[in-house]
């Protein structure tokens, strides 16, 4: 059985931090990319970063860039989000969700992704 299973959300001031864990089993890890995506109430949902599990290489989405760190253990099959300098507007749901084909690091659309977590409530407050 497929699973993803983020954890570590919660809440937290503007500007604090918070880092959050897709744990995984299941699949063969490293036949796929691990992307995290948000959504806010109301809104679409948004990719916030990708990487590839075979070289670590990865992508941001523009109103994370320099604040969020995405990386990956291969030997936990765990992928992680580090959130610094947060802000109001980062409130939302965030889902971790994998896509066949370890080598393509590009965040890309929500329908691209094979598997999906439940996802894990993040809130900032002002």
């Amino acid at each position: 059985e497929v699973q993803l299973v983020e954890s570590g959300g919660g809440l937290v001031q503007t500007g604090g931090s918070l880092r959050l864990s897709c744990t995984t089993s299941g699949f063969t890890f490293d036949n796929y990319a691990i992307g995290w995506f948000r959504q806010a109430p109301g809104k679409e949902r948004e990719g916030v970063s990708c990487i590839s599990t075979t070289d670590g290489r990865s992508a941001h989405g523009d109103s994370v860039r320099g604040r969020f760190t995405i990386s990956r253990d291969n030997a936990k099959n765990v992928v992680y989000l580090q959130m610094n300098s947060l802000k109001p507007e980062d409130t939302a749901v965030y889902y971790c969700a994998a896509r066949y084909g370890a080598g393509y690091f590009y965040i890309g659309t929500p329908d691209e992704y094979d598997y999906w977590g439940q996802g894990t409530q993040v809130t900032v407050s002002s």
